[in-house]
């Protein structure tokens, strides 16, 4: 069975990731990098943003944590826009502790 994100449990995650993301990035760089978070059913998806050529800014995508019967999952994107499952990350009842385990993976940041 397939959890469903309540209006609260949503809210609590913008929460988080607001704070996760003021923090994450340095303020002398704010301007130029920024992480950005989508929400699709069950699914978070995090992505950065970042300056390229010519004054384009292009998004890529980082991590997704999927609700999957009341445990958070964490993917990675290859190089085919295909998302897998990370088996060195156990899936974890607590959004903030998969949102850790993100950001203290080398596979996920450049």
């Amino acid at each position: 069975m397939i959890e469903v994100l309540d209006a609260f449990t949503r809210k609590r995650i913008e929460k988080i990731l607001e704070n996760y993301i003021d923090q994450k990035i340095p303020e002398d760089l704010k301007n130029e990098v920024k992480i950005h978070y989508k929400f699709r059913g069950n699914t978070v998806t995090l992505s950065q943003e970042r300056p390229g050529y010519m004054g384009r800014r292009f998004e890529y995508p980082i991590a997704q944590l999927r609700l999957d019967d009341t445990f958070w999952k964490v993917y990675w994107r290859d190089s085919k826009n295909k998302w897998h499952f990370v088996d060195d990350i156990k899936p974890d009842k607590q959004f903030e502790k998969q949102l850790m385990e993100v950001d203290n993976n080398d596979i996920f940041w450049v």
